[in-house]
């Protein structure tokens, strides 16, 4: 019994851990999904999928707007965001990067900065579940997250970074304690290069 209540209790840390960070498998991250996987989305070519793949990363959602808002209607764009999305930092995004949230307005965008500094993912479910229920705080939280910080996450909590594996989760742990986010590019920096580095630094903060 104590072996299927200690699984039970790995399997909830994990799902927990993928929503810290906005991590999920119905919205496609812009940074990592494939060729075949965008061209398959809604409005999209393959010309528009080769040229997402050439600009990026994509370091916040302002920025894939600006590459698709010239080549698509809003209507368009609104159905390509319900399935292609850089999620965005709930303590730092802007009201406009807000607003690109599929089915967000000014509102709840509000809302969403009402409540900020978040610490969790847990109070962003508990503070916007007074205005919804809890499918659309579910559907909410695939294009939010909050950032884990380098030095008091669980270890567990670096695989759920997107893109990041087990080699590179140990890379973020062996440098323990960063005493800043310049020693954080230094290190991290030896392993992967400039564009990789700035996208790994969305999802992790110092506290």
């Amino acid at each position: 019994m104590n072996k299927v209540l200690a699984l039970v209790a790995v399997a909830t840390l994990t799902a927990t851990i993928h929503a810290e960070v906005g991590k999920n498998d119905s919205v496609l991250n812009p940074n990592l999904a494939g060729e075949a996987e965008l061209a398959a989305l809604p409005h999209m070519s393959v010309e528009l999928a080769r040229e997402l793949i050439a600009q990026r990363p994509f370091l916040d959602m302002l920025a894939l707007n600006g590459l698709v808002a010239g080549k698509l209607s809003e209507t368009q764009r609104g159905d390509l965001y319900a399935k292609l999305f850089v999620p965005i930092n709930l303590n730092t995004a802007s009201r406009e990067e807000i607003l690109l949230v599929p089915g967000l307005g000014d509102r709840m965008a509000h809302e969403f900065e009402e409540y900020r500094p978040y610490r969790a993912m847990a109070q962003f479910r508990r503070e916007i579940g007074k205005y919804v229920d809890d499918a659309e705080v579910a559907r909410l939280e695939q294009y939010v997250f909050v950032p884990i910080d380098l030095n008091d996450a669980p270890e567990e909590a670096f695989l759920s970074i997107p893109g990041v594996g087990a080699r590179m989760q140990h890379e973020f742990m062996e440098y323990r304690p960063y005493r800043s986010m310049e020693q954080f590019r230094r290190e991290i920096g030896k392993y992967v290069d400039d564009k990789e580095l700035a996208r790994l630094e969305r999802y992790v903060v110092l506290n």
